[in-house]
């Protein structure tokens, strides 16, 4: 039977490539996007140049390897090009979003959203303190104040109102709350403090009256990341004592109480606030399945990094003018804690069109509906 060249390339892809065909006409018709606006909160893996901000931060990705599949070269996202936000937006229908402290100009355009993230940040103030300068989520918030008084005063307290009721929140913290507080028993007492059950409930309570306040200030929709399957990540396996071809299941086993936790929240806060939308974002799940199943997302190597020095590229991450490899479209990681562009891809897409595995209750996408 003859085939043309468009259904070679097709039956040439992997599955996920596959399923990017049927969200994507959005964005090529030129249709409005799905949400008016997205704002993001987080650390390194959705900043995308907060820190570049600050002058003693240690967590910093403004300068090259970083950045060299992406069209701006080295912005300050923790990624060889897009990260997970940039790949929702686009999805979305949106612009890449503009990191606040580059919004702070008279007339800066922040009607289709803002991105707060900073990296090293986490739910507790001192986490990631050992790195330097960042905004914690409770100045993430209060940035997020400031962009309300600019969005005020370009579109009035009516539409202003509307406008936040339809657009995107999403939320991704709680990895440095372990990586660079609780795991860090040499600079952080918590571990000596909270076994993993208090201290999973601790940043609940915590993470549960930021969100809050969030949602006093407007906000409506939102999707709430969880965490990723830490002891699998490159530094991880580069610091822990693992056999090849496993995980560090203490790591996983503390991420996994939180999320259970977090998804716990995600009804609480349904239950009480109709006028709300909460949505849980399983990246535990999601990721897991991509390392556990790496042919089937198209990658040939899940356990180390692209970009970094020792075990598994994953004791020393990436550094300046470092020469990562040069398949990075086959790597799961890109450095020692984030993963590639091409993984990057694969979690935006779960995360608007998957099953309720991925998003509980609902997904991005029936999430505009609503």
């Amino acid at each position: 039977m003859k085939m043309d060249m468009p259904c070679l390339l097709v039956l040439a892809m992997p599955i996920w490539r596959l399923l990017l065909i049927s969200v994507w006409p959005n964005v090529v018709m030129g249709a409005p996007p799905l949400f008016p606006a997205m704002f993001v909160f987080g650390d390194s893996l959705v900043d995308d140049g907060n820190n570049n901000y600050f002058l003693n931060s240690l967590a910093k990705a403004n300068y090259a390897p970083y950045g060299i599949d992406f069209p701006g070269g080295a912005t300050g996202r923790f990624s060889n090009g897009k990260t997970p936000v940039d790949f929702l937006g686009e999805i979305l229908g949106l612009p890449y979003l503009p990191a606040f402290v580059n919004t702070l100009s008279e007339g800066s355009k922040v009607s289709s959203g803002v991105n707060y993230a900073s990296a090293a940040s986490g739910i507790l103030d001192e986490t990631g303190q050992n790195l330097g300068g960042r905004f914690n989520m409770g100045e993430q918030v209060r940035n997020f104040q400031t962009t309300l008084t600019q969005l005020r005063n370009q579109m009035g307290n009516k539409n202003l109102s509307q406008h936040l009721a339809k657009s995107l929140v999403v939320v991704n913290l709680g990895s440095n709350d372990y990586l660079n507080n609780y795991l860090l028993p040499e600079l952080y007492a918590t571990s000596f403090i909270y076994n993993p059950k208090d201290y999973a409930d601790l940043l609940i309570n915590r993470y549960k009256t930021q969100i809050l306040d969030l949602q006093s200030l407007g906000l409506r929709k939102f999707l709430l990341g969880g965490i990723g399957p830490l002891g699998c990540i490159p530094n991880q396996l580069a610091t822990g004592f693992t056999p090849p071809g496993q995980c560090r299941s203490f790591s996983n086993d503390i991420a996994a109480l939180f999320n259970d936790r977090l998804r716990s929240l995600v009804d609480e806060f349904n239950a009480d606030h109709n006028a709300s939308l909460f949505v849980y974002g399983n990246t535990f799940g999601a990721f897991f399945d991509i390392i556990n199943h790496p042919n089937t997302y198209g990658f040939s190597v899940s356990d180390r990094a692209c970009c970094g020095v020792g075990r598994n590229q994953g004791l020393i991450t990436c550094l300046p003018l470092s020469i990562p490899c040069t398949n990075r479209e086959e790597y799961v990681f890109w450095d020692a804690f984030h993963p590639s562009q091409a993984a990057n891809e694969v979690l935006a897409r779960r995360a608007f069109s998957g099953p309720p595995s991925d998003c509980y209750p609902i997904n991005v996408k029936h999430m505009a509906l609503m």
